[in-house]
């Protein structure tokens, strides 16, 4: 949650799986100014973006891996390359420039 803060006027919803790392979403949701969502067990769908991004993920982080077995720097690396990778969702723009304009825009 800490993360999503500085761009919580940003966060229209969030949709999370059912997993118990997610038993906070009250405290999320109310310290987000946003509304929570569950998907339904076994329904993958719900969470479309979501699953998208973790097969992408998965090009550098094999599944079942422990990410504490990764240093912060790693993680950013990742992070930076994926948010750099032009997508056609969004019309071969990469993710972060089309973030930080909008953000520009409104600041």
């Amino acid at each position: 949650m800490a993360a999503l803060m500085p761009y919580k006027d940003f966060v229209n919803t969030i949709t999370s799986d059912n997993g118990k790392e997610f038993a906070n979403h009250e405290y999320i949701a109310e310290s987000l100014g946003t509304d929570y969502f569950f998907a339904d067990p076994y329904c993958s769908w719900q969470r479309g973006s979501n699953e998208n991004y973790n097969g992408l993920l998965r090009q550098y982080v094999p599944k079942k891996t422990d990410l504490d077995d990764f240093t912060d720097e790693q993680i950013a690396e990742i992070q930076d390359k994926l948010n750099r990778r032009p997508r056609k969702r969004l019309d071969f723009e990469e993710p972060n420039e089309l973030f930080n304009q909008k953000v520009a825009f409104v600041t």
